[in-house]
């Protein structure tokens, strides 16, 4: 027992991926129990303990074993959603896990999931959907039966697949800073160009802004960065109500012990309530409002230094009976970028690029805390 049990925790590391785990057999009368343990939860816990997803792929690799070495030697294997329990680098796992299979079993799966999909073969894909006749159809053209591009149907999972290949490999090398919105990712893309270009910062990687969708999605993108690379990514908040909330939740969880990874973009600016758009210079950004926004009223004449400037924005225009579109602040943050990338650096205001440069120095600082 003792024999066997060793021998399947030495292959089991071959092929999962997602934790070391170490096996222990023991029979005791009519029945046979599996303990499990690893490094992360060192005391015996029975296979049924444990997740769905690891006694999916145990049960499927005992099976396997026995299987394809008896009767079912050469056989086609022929499964229908696989892996459905599987957390989604475990999926991404068991596709290799096929591909080693594939050597001497032919395998056949049918799946929806995108982490299943090996996007470096898709020549091996196809694509099954019912034709308009109401019949089953089976294509390498990955394209065809899409009638309504609204409604990709069996292409979505192959889209995804492609899409995540190409999010992942461009994020290899690089270091992502989560931030809340696409805002936020124009303009600290502007004053990175601007940084680099003065000689003020020489980043040893690519920065990235990733942006989250919002400050109450941080969480789920640092978790999922996390599983990248073992290392919870910088995040930049508004200093706003929902992004301090955001940054109390995340440094009492995800980010206790690591806290000085969540910063606050106050601490740059110099005012309580500032967001991403008030690290811009105020004269410019103001420019670039009344270019962008064209009301009867200039916000020139009722912009307040030293305080948020997007409620300003907002009252401005309330006061002027113009409805701001949804989304506003984004085509804003576009037109702001261009207008920073236009500019020389010396010629802004150096307290402002001091206080980018500090910025920009503490996205690799605080992450080495």
């Amino acid at each position: 027992m003792q024999s066997a049990g060793t021998k399947l925790t030495s292959k089991f590391k071959d092929w999962w991926k997602q934790g070391d785990y170490r096996f222990r057999f023991e029979a005791d009368g009519d029945h046979f129990r599996i303990w499990v343990s690893d490094d992360r939860r060192p005391e015996e816990v029975e296979l049924e303990g444990r997740s769905t997803g690891l006694q999916w792929f145990l049960s499927f690799y005992l099976v396997f074993l026995v299987e394809s070495e008896g009767e079912h030697k050469d056989a086609f294997l022929l499964l229908d959603e696989p892996g459905l329990s599987l957390h989604p680098l475990a999926q991404k796992n068991l596709s290799s896990f096929f591909v080693n299979l594939a050597t001497t079993n032919q395998i056949i799966f049918t799946t929806h999931s995108p982490f299943l999909v090996d996007a470096d073969n898709l020549d091996q894909a196809r694509k099954v959907y019912v034709s308009e006749n109401g019949s089953t159809k089976a294509t390498g053209n990955l394209n065809e039966g899409e009638s309504r591009k609204s409604q990709p149907g069996a292409s979505y999972a192959l889209s995804s697949a492609l899409n995540l290949h190409v999010a992942e490999s461009l994020l290899i090398g690089c270091e992502p800073v989560i931030v809340e919105g696409p805002s936020d990712q124009y303009i600290l893309s502007a004053i990175k160009t601007l940084l680099i270009g003065a000689g003020r910062i020489a980043p040893p990687k690519e920065l990235v802004f990733p942006p989250s969708g919002g400050a109450k999605s941080v969480k789920v993108i640092s978790s999922i960065l996390l599983g990248r690379d073992d290392q919870l990514p910088i995040v930049l908040l508004d200093d706003d109500t929902v992004g301090r909330s955001a940054a109390k939740e995340l440094k009492q969880e995800l980010y206790k012990g690591v806290e000085k990874r969540i910063l606050n973009i106050a601490e740059y600016v110099g005012f309580e309530g500032a967001e991403i758009e008030d690290i811009v210079p105020p004269d410019l950004f103001v420019a670039v409002v009344d270019r962008e926004i064209r009301l009867e009223n200039s916000f020139e004449d009722v912009h307040k230094a030293s305080s948020p400037i997007v409620p300003q924005i907002e009252k401005w225009a309330a006061s002027s009976g113009h409805t701001l579109e949804k989304g506003w602040k984004v085509p804003l943050a576009i037109a702001v970028k261009r207008k920073l990338l236009s500019q020389e650096i010396k010629k802004l205001d150096g307290k402002q690029v001091d206080d980018w440069g500090r910025l920009f120095d503490d996205f690799f600082e605080r992450k080495q805390d």
